[in-house]
């Protein structure tokens, strides 16, 4: 392991839309069209076939990993901003619906979650229904946070080189430690063609000490991923708080290139590292050469989450606004829906297409799970094709699985769907925004279930739906809607 006290590139490297990417795969799906600057993009992102419509009688269960990943939405503001629409294979559903803070209750005394849900019309297609599915993360008071044990691993390689990736990486970075607790720490590392521990884990009270070493940052090499990853966990755990917020959170684009470098191998090397009890947080950015499929993949098995950072307003949501995320209070959380074949003939999950398990999986705490973060909301979608059977009230069974934090064994919680169905403009606030952001993913992933929605119908659902929206961001989306609706 080598320590540096300043990380310097030998040359100002090539622009980052030219740097070399590894042969692509043929399960992967690209953006070659996108220009920019007349250069062409190639982001690797992973296509998903979408969920088909399931006869409840012969599949009356559907179980799943919860996403709390937000990156798959930035991206696309990302590519509308520049006057394009996302590639298809980009479209996560249920980030784009989890970008967003819900108005969920808190959860009960002794329990780190709370359950909800609603049923309402499909606003696409009059015949089908919508049920919605919440969850919180309880609240936790900034005051009463655990103290962290944080390992910046941050990218430094050639590929970094332009304001929108390593320049916007250390104006957040900066901003979190303006944010820290008393008694949290730092480090941080750096990669490129070789590892580097810029700073020794320091006290939080020593800011000054941390950020300008983040200043120091430049960006020239190639890209030693894994290297960096091994060493921060070698780090995190070194400096390992009991009972705290020990968290690597990772800032790069994702074009590792030298050593492992395989997405299975990524994923492989991570999942041994994750039950050292240290969270993984990673944040994407640039464009050109994002790796897009590789991030989702490592955040996901690392038990932590997925930001993709665009612009300054999306680093004062994640460093910020949400920072909470960072402190998880609910691990391996898994969710089991029952459908009742009586009242529900067929039903679609929206989304959450890469995160399906078996059922059997849902009791096996062995098996991973999603990460909720402290005051984070989580939603999931069904399409429904109900029966016109009255006598029944159940329409489906909701279970949830999670483990506390501290704990290796899961706790379940359940909330039986037994309320009528309501009218679409009846619905809560929180339903029908969901709903609109969902329905504005179909669009851009040109969905064969989009039945007969238009961007003027998101546009407008979404438009009555902005009463709570503490930072702006569902005002920003009616925004970005209708600045699609001219695109197309």
């Amino acid at each position: 392991m080598k320590t540096i006290s300043k990380f310097i590139p030998s040359i100002a490297m090539a622009a980052c839309l030219l740097s070399s990417c590894e042969t692509y795969r043929e399960d992967f799906s690209f953006s070659n069209e996108i220009m920019f600057d007349g250069m062409p993009y190639n982001e690797k992102y992973k296509e998903y076939e979408e969920n088909p419509f399931l006869k409840a009688i012969d599949f009356p269960q559907s179980t799943f990993s919860i996403d709390a990943d937000g990156a798959s939405y930035a991206n696309a503001r990302r590519y509308i901003h520049l006057g394009q629409l996302p590639p298809k294979a980009s479209v996560r559903t249920e980030e784009y619906v989890n970008y967003f803070t819900y108005n969920y209750p808190e959860p009960a005394p002794g329990e780190n979650v709370s359950l909800s849900a609603e049923l309402a019309i499909c606003p696409w297609n009059g015949d089908h229904h919508i049920m919605r599915l919440g969850l919180k993360g309880k609240t936790i008071p900034f005051s009463e946070l655990p103290n962290s044990n944080y390992v910046f691993l941050i990218d430094v390689s050639g590929s970094m080189n332009s304001p929108d990736k390593l320049g916007i990486l250390k104006t957040g970075f900066k901003q979190l430690v303006d944010e820290l607790n008393p008694g949290d720490r730092v480090a941080i590392v750096v990669y490129a063609g070789e590892v580097g521990v810029l700073l020794r884990s320091t006290p939080a009270t020593e800011a000054k000490k941390i950020k300008a070493a983040i200043d120091k940052l430049g960006a020239g090499g190639s890209t030693a991923g894994a290297a960096g990853i091994k060493t921060a966990y070698e780090i995190a755990e070194e400096n390992f708080i009991k009972d705290g917020n020990n968290r690597i959170i990772l800032g790069t684009d994702g074009d590792f290139n030298v050593g492992i470098s395989s997405t299975d191998e990524l994923v492989e090397l991570i999942e041994k590292k994750r039950e050292s009890g240290i969270y993984l947080t990673v944040l994407g950015v640039g464009g050109g050469n994002l790796n897009d499929h590789m991030m989702e993949q490592i955040a996901n098995k690392g038990n932590g989450n997925y930001e993709y950072i665009d612009n300054v307003s999306e680093i004062q949501k994640v460093f910020i606004n949400e920072k909470s995320k960072f402190y998880t209070v609910a691990k391996d959380a898994k969710v089991q829906i029952t459908f009742n074949p009586n009242k529900v003939e067929s039903y679609r999950l929206i989304g959450y297409e890469n995160r399906k398990l078996e059922d059997e999986d849902f009791e096996d705490d062995e098996k991973d799970g999603g990460e909720i973060g402290a005051g984070q909301t989580i939603t999931a979608l069904y399409e429904l094709v109900l029966t016109e059977d009255t006598a029944s009230e159940r329409f489906a069974q909701f279970d949830f699985r999670y483990k506390m934090p501290k704990s290796d064994t899961s706790r379940p919680l359940s909330l039986e769907v037994n309320k009528t169905p309501v009218e679409f403009n009846m619905a809560t606030e929180s339903t029908r925004f969901a709903i609109a952001v969902a329905g504005f993913g179909l669009l851009m992933r040109e969905s064969e279930y989009k039945g007969s929605l238009n961007i003027q119908v998101v546009q407008a659902i979404a438009g009555t739906a902005t009463t709570f929206d503490p930072h702006g961001y569902r005002k920003e989306f009616v925004k970005m809607v209708e600045t699609v609706g001219r695109i197309k």
